[in-house]
């Protein structure tokens, strides 16, 4: 049994704040802190350039993917680190649409994050042959698979409404159709289970500094399943995918297996907290993560709902039908969640009305769920968003 009493323990969090915010910034690990102080002091301070040898460096995006692996349902040696989650977007469906060279149709929906929609809009436009990015309605992705499809590229998790795509099933009729998935696993990660070997995907992305709480900016992942893993040519042709990075080669030669995936520099500093943040797992089961995620995300529903009847649920009521987050629509969204987070209350905004929150139950439990509701009771029955400085646009909602 995963002891959450343990993890929340393990994590900074500052005094008065209730954080439901970890599906877009994870807080700190305490652990994270000391390792990188350590790591620039004792490797970057003592070893310099030497680290790279001596303190492992280079090995680090395969190491710290294989950790990653095991929350995703992959196997050792398909995950790889490095670069933005906008880089492995481009990668994965570039290296997909090669090798499914016949057709000319991207599958996606308008739920999917609009910068793989944007990735994939430049990425065809500079391909110039003809392709299409289809975006349909969530629901209507299964009924679009067919025939002239491509590749399937969908978030698993819908990032305004929590809305949870059914993988396996939309995985194999992508198959049944001659098409190859990309997925997209931003709010999944670290979130609910995930089984991508289980339901065949042919390639995965995610970022790691939502749930996995690796820190703004983390490094990306990308999985690649094994049978893809030596005919998938990288589109990013990067140094340190090649197959021998320091014969300084003119020719680009891709690398075996998932190290072709790799690009530039790996971000040392970055994967140390990364790698850091990944301890909280240890002995955590995904299984029990779900259980408590959706019980904690049930009674928010349920409290909100009995006691702030201006707010109109904007999640699939289901929990087997979302992820580890829930949001609410109101016209006055915006100032109600800069209301809230003056409160201490920390959730997010996503145009055009939701209120978002997430829930991670590695440090959040049942008393700060309830202490939400009743802050956003006050903040929302009683119109104490309603200020001008709460109307005020952030550059980050």
């Amino acid at each position: 049994m995963s002891d959450f009493a343990k993890t929340k323990k393990l994590f900074h969090m500052p005094d008065g704040v209730i954080y439901l915010d970890g599906n877009s910034l994870g807080p700190l690990p305490l652990a994270a802190r000391a390792r990188v102080v350590d790591m620039m002091a004792a490797e970057w301070g003592n070893q310099l350039i030497k680290g790279w040898n001596s303190a492992g460096w280079m090995l680090q995006p395969r190491r710290i993917g294989d950790r990653i692996a095991r929350l995703i349902g992959a196997a050792e040696g398909t995950v790889v680190m490095g670069d933005t989650l906008s880089i492995k977007v481009h990668q994965a469906l570039a290296s997909a649409l090669e090798l499914n060279p016949e057709r000319r149709v991207v599958l996606s929906d308008n739920g999917n994050f609009p910068s793989d929609l944007y990735i994939a809009q430049g990425l065809l436009k500079s391909l110039d042959k003809g392709y299409t990015l289809k975006v349909v309605e969530p629901e209507a992705v299964e009924a679009a698979i067919d025939e002239s499809v491509a590749v399937m590229m969908l978030t698993e998790v819908d990032y305004r409404t929590g809305r949870l795509h059914d993988m396996k099933a939309l995985t194999e009729k992508a198959h049944a159709a001659g098409a190859l998935t990309v997925w997209d696993l931003a709010h999944s990660a670290g979130a609910i289970p995930v089984d991508l070997a289980g339901a065949k995907a042919d390639f995965a992305v995610g970022c790691t500094y939502k749930y996995l709480n690796g820190g703004p900016g983390a490094p990306a992942f990308i999985y690649v399943a094994p049978e893809h893993q030596d005919a998938a040519r990288p589109a990013l042709s990067g140094w340190l995918g090649h197959e021998a990075p320091f014969a300084f080669d003119l020719d680009y030669r891709p690398g075996a297996g998932i190290d072709r995936m790799r690009v530039g520099t790996p971000p040392i500093i970055a994967l140390a907290a990364l790698d850091a943040a990944l301890d909280a797992w240890n002995g955590i089961d995904m299984a029990d993560i779900r259980r408590a995620s959706i019980g904690l995300t049930d009674l928010f529903i349920a409290e909100i709902e009995k006691r702030c009847p201006e707010l109109s649920l904007n999640s699939p009521r289901d929990g087997a039908r979302r992820g580890s987050q829930v949001s609410f629509r109101h016209r006055e969204g915006y100032a109600i969640m800069q209301a809230l987070i003056a409160r201490g209350l920390i959730g997010d905004f996503r145009a055009p009305d939701s209120i978002r929150f997430g829930f991670t139950p590695l440090y959040i439990g049942e008393a700060e769920v309830r202490a939400a509701v009743g802050i956003i009771e006050d903040v929302v029955n009683n119109r104490l968003w309603d200020a001008p400085d709460y109307r005020k646009k952030a550059l980050v909602t």
